[in-house]
């Protein structure tokens, strides 16, 4: 899984330094993305989930290169959907679910504020928030007399949105509205497959991790031991830390592998741990600022590679430190122990390095 990073990003820049090449034509969009799911599944297949979704961060490099935004925004929904759609799934407000509300009612505001963003079309907005605003000022006046379940009524609005925007995108032969409408539609699919995914197709230490990460479960002696044991270690380095070897509380052995950061949360405090991170962003800047002056496609889709799998360690390891994310078992970048990532680091940002030092110079 670590020494596919490097391949995998040579292949994909190899590919995509093909005379000609356009990432927007569907074969070569989807031959790009048959590089990077390749290795994924493969790894998937070994039950490595976290050491597979590293190969997500690829796609920050595709958006560099002239992949549509909406793929990502795509991708941060789902994200948010089914966090707040499992956070807040057994909150009941008389007899609405919050969580689905919360997501129906997202999933408006967004289809309107694509109809804005994307087609410029304020009126059609408007009328949207207003029928919007409407119904469920009549569902409040009723619900004084009846209970109401205001996720059906949300749900609901989705539809009637999603079939306005099917006729306009008849009526003015306009595609955008199909497709807006497509991820409204897409959205709440996904908002009511969110039970079964998660139920039947993570493995049980994952649900585990998801519950204690979102505080629906609390499990300080199994699946929560090392995050809280990690949160204590990093508040009790205070400002400036115990000192260098001096920490009490990261004794445990996964402390030097994925949960090394709270080691330097506790022996250099929060001025060290905010230089750590400091250099790390410092070290992902140069690594842009050098893919953007190389003078071929290769050494530019190589190094932003190699600094989106950089950013997307750094900030998932530090997220599951910190408890932000679950835990899913991705080193810090040169700090956790572990032969095969620090060659795997190595040679990624090496080769870098090389492709840089043999450029052109301008």
């Amino acid at each position: 899984a670590e020494l596919a990073k490097f391949a995998t990003a040579l292949a994909v820049a190899k590919f995509m330094n093909g005379y000609g090449f356009k990432l927007t034509t569907v074969k070569n969009f989807s031959i790009t993305l048959f590089l990077i799911f390749l290795p994924m599944v493969c790894i998937l297949l070994q039950k490595e989930t976290g050491s597979a979704l590293v190969y997500l961060a690829f796609f920050l490099m595709l958006y560099r290169e002239g992949m549509t935004g909406y793929i990502l925004l795509i991708g941060v929904c789902a994200v948010v959907f089914f966090v707040t759609g499992m956070k807040y799934s057994e909150v009941m407000v008389g007899i609405t679910p919050l969580g689905e509300l919360i997501v129906s009612c997202l999933v408006l505001l967004i289809t309107m504020g694509l109809v804005g963003n994307v087609r410029k079309d304020y009126i059609s907005v408007k009328i949207m928030l207003g029928g919007i605003a409407s119904t469920f000022l009549i569902g409040y006046v009723v619900s004084l007399f009846v209970p109401v379940n205001f996720t059906w009524i949300s749900i609901g609005l989705v539809g009637a949105a999603s079939i306005y925007l099917f006729y306009l995108s008849i009526r003015n032969w306009v595609w955008h509205y199909a497709l807006i409408a497509l991820f409204a539609l897409g959205s709440i699919g996904f908002l009511f497959s969110v039970d079964y995914v998660f139920n039947d197709i993570l493995e049980p230490h994952q649900q585990i991790r998801i519950k204690v990460s979102l505080g629906l479960e609390d499990d300080p002696s199994g699946a929560g031991y090392n995050v809280n044991q990690s949160k204590i270690a990093i508040g009790s380095g205070g400002l400036s830390g115990k000192g260098f070897l001096n920490g009490t509380q990261t004794k445990l052995p996964e402390q030097d592998t994925d949960f090394i950061f709270c080691t330097v949360g506790e022996e250099q405090g929060f001025l060290g741990a905010s230089a750590v991170l400091i250099v790390f962003g410092l070290f992902i800047l140069r690594l842009i600022v050098l893919a953007e002056r190389q003078d071929n496609a290769f050494g530019r889709v190589y190094g932003y590679s190699v600094a989106s799998i950089f950013f997307f360690h750094l900030a998932i390891n530090v997220g599951m430190v910190t408890g932000l994310t679950p835990v899913i078992g991705i080193p810090l970048p040169f700090f956790s122990y572990g032969g095969s990532s620090l060659w795997g680091f190595t040679i990624l940002l090496f080769i870098f390095l090389r492709l840089d030092a043999s450029r052109k110079e301008r």
